[in-house]
């Protein structure tokens, strides 16, 4: 299967309120918003804040898929591939993904979005 979209980049900040603000000045909106990470989007496009707290990945860059089947068949195309992966996990924003790294060692993560996960902005600080 060929991927469709490259559907957000993972940078660290130090501050995520400052961040935030600093990227909704840019134009962007902000999606989600929790103590540790927020989510950004231009259009389509995404941008993960990760902030000093924030353990559960580093900088990476994602691919997006609207279909939880999609996402099970691609890890196990992945696996069978030889390519290592991580398991398939949820995560508190209603999404799932999993992670793996390039032969460089570059963080990449296939991520299942749920048509309307982010249609409306939801922030918890």
């Amino acid at each position: 299967m060929a991927l469709k979209q490259l559907g957000h980049v993972a940078v660290r900040v130090e501050d995520i309120p400052r961040a935030v603000e600093f990227y909704q000045q840019l134009g962007m909106v902000n999606v989600w918003q929790d103590a540790d990470w927020a989510y950004m989007k231009a259009g389509e496009d995404g941008l993960a804040l990760l902030g000093p707290g924030y353990r559960a990945a580093g900088p990476h860059f994602g691919f997006v898929f609207d279909n939880l089947q999609e996402l099970e068949q691609e890890h196990q195309r992945l696996k069978n591939q030889g390519i290592p992966v991580g398991a398939i996990h949820g995560h508190r924003d209603g999404t799932a993904s999993f992670y793996g790294k390039d032969p460089d060692g570059n963080l990449f993560e296939f991520l299942y979005e749920p048509a309307g996960t982010f249609d409306e902005a939801h922030t918890t600080c």
